[in-house]
């Protein structure tokens, strides 16, 4: 289960007991705080503690630029300003702390964003529990034959069933040896040392379950959503990534707003694409070969623009 029922008391405990605070308050991120959001089989994301809200970053935002800001409406109008204008300082201004059960390749695929301050559980002082992601059916795909980092058509029939089974039986028995190696007993009850938990997790897979502690602000976090959110990310990461996004849009609902529009529903132009965009505009037939552009970056300007 994702969680125990001593850590569900614990959450309905935080929750039943507020506390009056001078602080700057989200009530949409205030119905997320402690709360556990299920992802994938075990896994799960929840708020532990939260700073700052839009207010944040536009008062910020107004310290730094003064004057230079006064042609700005309304708060709104000066995030999507900051957005539009890759203004990153304000949007630091605001963090969120977040613990996070996650399956160990998700972890490592996860760590590679080294904007954040992370404490993961340790297995050296401790013993990982018997729980392993194990896709459902309609995520076991075969190598994608165009992608190398994809996948293709999903498994089906005794292929599919060959290899669920192969991944629950090796994790099992991955575990069954963790614990034996653990173990300060034979089955016969014969006294033995047992070895040491910080090398017995080097037998476990990359499927097992680990927890950390993330703390990120927010221009580094909209940084991993734009890329782990995606519909190109990796499934298992994008879920992660998705129920994060949840909680950031009830959070700060301007700046999440302004970062859905320019930066995922936004398109990044090179100055080759602009060219032939003007060139387009004024009439005239671009080809491949007189954009300048290589045949990657051709067939990525033809998707988006036809």
């Amino acid at each position: 289960m994702p969680l125990t029922p001593d850590q569900l008391s614990e959450i309905e405990a935080q929750r039943a007991t507020p506390r009056q605070t001078l602080r700057a308050v989200s009530e949409g991120m205030e119905a997320h705080l402690y709360r556990a959001h299920p992802v994938l089989d075990h896994g799960f994301i929840r708020v532990i503690d939260y700073m700052g809200d839009d207010a944040a970053i536009v008062q910020a935002a107004r310290v730094s630029y003064g004057a230079g800001t006064k042609h700005v409406q309304n708060d709104e109008g000066l995030i999507r300003y900051l957005m539009r204008h890759w203004h990153s300082t304000p949007f630091e201004m605001c963090e969120i702390k977040l613990h996070v059960k996650l399956p160990v390749f998700v972890a490592r695929q996860w760590i590679r964003h080294r904007t954040a301050n992370v404490n993961e559980y340790s297995a050296r002082y401790s013993i990982l529990d018997r729980e392993f992601y194990i896709p459902a059916p309609d995520q076991l795909a075969a190598q994608s034959v165009v992608n190398n980092q994809g996948r293709g058509e999903v498994l089906q029939g005794e292929e599919a069933a060959r290899v669920l089974e192969l991944l629950k039986s090796d994790a099992n028995r991955a575990y069954d040896h963790y614990e034996a190696m653990l173990s300060q007993a034979q089955p016969d009850g014969t006294p033995q040392q047992g070895l040491a938990r910080e090398l017995a997790r080097m037998n476990l897979p990359a499927n097992i379950y680990t927890q950390w502690y993330w703390k990120v602000d927010l221009h580094n976090l909209f940084h991993f959503l734009r890329l782990r959110a995606d519909p190109h990310a990796q499934y298992e990461i994008r879920v992660y990534a998705e129920a994060i996004a949840a909680c950031v849009k009830d959070w700060v609902p301007l700046a999440y707003a302004a970062f859905e529009d320019y930066r995922m529903g936004g398109v990044t132009l090179s100055a080759k694409a602009i060219a032939v965009l003007k060139r387009r505009l004024a009439g005239e037939t671009v080809t491949q070969e007189a954009s300048g552009m290589s045949k990657g970056e051709w067939r990525e300007f033809v998707e988006v623009w036809g």
